[in-house]
């Protein structure tokens, strides 16, 4: 059965990348929660999707801030709050967004790697964490169908590959799986999307509805 994971969250439900949105992922039945996170001043890692915030016109960078004043300001948590809040109920995907925050993120992981994994966009920062602590999963996320995904794979030392849903076949999942590889759909929020993907073998689905996922994934794999 594939896994149901909360994109940023239940971010329809509550703001996204907020504490609350991942206590409705859980409450929701989500397996896992995906999250961003960027780098404070200091280096403390946060989670946040931009490097940025505007307010009032004006561009505040999170790496000028210190992680406190911007959970005071703005209730951005920083990954240590997540970390304690999610406490192993669920798998945590965390996307490295900024790779000053790696080395921290590494860290606050060491010792979570059965519900923790890292994935970035950035395939280097991927191969980095998993040289830094080879314990932990990792992943690449993908914007286009390669012309060898394992290759990729295997490259960056991940066992994840994040595709967007739309490149996603059942020769790909072929591919990745011979490789010891996992697939895992961004961003899907079609029941009907889901269902086709899982049918093919995908190992887990994105998504911005959690609750309506697991109802259909989940919930129905268990009726007689």
């Amino acid at each position: 059965m594939a896994e149901v994971i909360a994109h940023r969250g239940a971010n329809r439900e509550a703001r996204e990348n907020s504490l609350e949105a991942f206590r409705l992922a859980l409450d929701a039945g989500a397996d896992g929660i995906e999250l961003d996170v960027q780098s404070s001043a200091g280096g403390t890692p946060v989670v946040h999707h931009d490097g940025h915030r505007e307010v009032d016109g004006e561009t505040i960078r999170l790496a000028d801030l210190p992680a406190a004043e911007l959970q005071r300001r703005f209730e951005i948590p920083s990954l240590a709050d997540v970390l304690t809040a999610v406490g192993g109920r669920c798998r945590l995907y965390i996307e490295l967004k900024d790779g000053a925050a790696l080395e921290q993120v590494v860290s606050l992981t060491r010792g979570r790697e059965s519900w923790c994994a890292l994935h970035s966009f950035d395939h280097r920062l991927a191969a980095r964490a998993g040289s830094v602590n080879p314990s932990v999963s990792t992943g690449i996320l993908l914007v286009s169908r390669l012309v060898d995904t394992a290759g990729a794979m295997r490259a960056a030392g991940a066992r994840d590959v994040w595709p967007r849903w739309e490149f996603i076949d059942a020769e790909l999942v072929a591919e990745v799986h011979g490789a010891g590889g996992r697939v895992i759909a961004w961003t899907v929020d079609d029941v009907s999307v889901a269902r086709r993907l899982q049918s093919i073998g995908v190992d887990g689905v994105c998504t911005d509805l959690p609750r309506d996922l697991v109802a259909a994934i989940h919930d129905s794999s268990r009726r007689p």
